[in-house]
């Protein structure tokens, strides 16, 4: 039977047609830990990816209940932006016992040049990506999970397009902290003066974007999220002393979050 597991960070592994060998793994300079990208637990990865033994759907899912600890709000239901917060906004009514609602869906036809939009979908640029399920949300208050933040620009058309359609109240709770920092590591971020974190807007971000209130996710609530059960499973694996495990200090990248580089940018 096949067997796969992630390479590990710093490892060199050869695949020929007879097996695969790890010929190396090189260690990260002065032994500290390794610096795996947080974001790809909040935003790249799919939800059934498996990274360092978890699955980031469950990862995300964290997030959320974390989220609601955090920044609890008075609403009546919880629901997205379909679909990449799906999970952190289950796990965020979950924990706030708020049912979980789609208030909106994804238009299946964007992009198909046999539906020509008329003048008014022109004008609501995000009517033409999603479809508003307004009996669903009409006369309540919602709140809108999110994976991330970046500019701003994107979050704000569907809050009107919402207070348009009947939401009473519209709550934006961010699964993720703000992106200050540019990424040197090879994802590609905008520039520091784009990011919404770092405009004087952010100040008054909740009015900027039309929300009634907005909280990102603390620094600290997404490492926890994110190292809680690794540290489990190492704890575990020390108790069980059944192999040489490969406990080493548990690292991630948080650069773009609090501008603390995994190495030594050289310029």
């Amino acid at each position: 039977s096949r067997y796969y597991r992630e390479v590990l960070p710093g490892e060199i592994v050869k695949i020929s047609r007879y097996d695969v060998q790890t010929l190396d793994v090189v260690p990260r300079p002065e032994g500290d830990p390794s610096a795996f990208c947080i974001f790809e637990y909040v935003y790249f990865a799919r939800p059934d990816s498996i990274f360092e033994g978890q699955m980031v759907y469950s990862v995300r899912r964290r997030c959320g209940q974390q989220l609601a600890i955090e920044a609890p709000v008075e609403a009546d239901l919880v629901s997205t932006v379909p679909e990449s917060a799906t999970p952190a906004a289950l796990g965020y009514a979950q924990k706030c016992g708020l049912p979980y609602v789609e208030v909106l869906c994804k238009n299946r036809y964007v992009g198909r040049t046999f539906i020509q939009p008329n003048m008014r979908l022109r004008q609501l640029g995000v009517a033409k990506k999603f479809g508003v399920l307004s009996d669903n949300f009409k006369g309540k208050r919602v709140v809108i999970i999110d994976d991330s933040i970046v500019r701003g620009n994107t979050i704000s058309p569907i809050i009107k397009l919402l207070r348009e359609s009947g939401a009473k109240e519209v709550h934006i709770r961010v699964a993720s902290p703000p992106i200050r920092f540019p990424c040197y590591m090879g994802i590609n971020i905008p520039t520091k003066e784009e990011l919404i974190a770092n405009r004087p807007e952010f100040h008054d971000l909740a009015n900027y974007i039309g929300a009634d209130s907005v909280v990102y996710l603390s620094v600290e609530g997404l490492v926890s999220s994110v190292q809680e059960s690794i540290k489990a499973r190492q704890e575990n694996e020390n108790n069980l002393k059944t192999h040489k495990s490969r406990v080493g200090k548990i690292g991630h990248c948080i650069a773009c979050l609090t501008g603390e580089y995994p190495v030594e940018l050289e310029w």
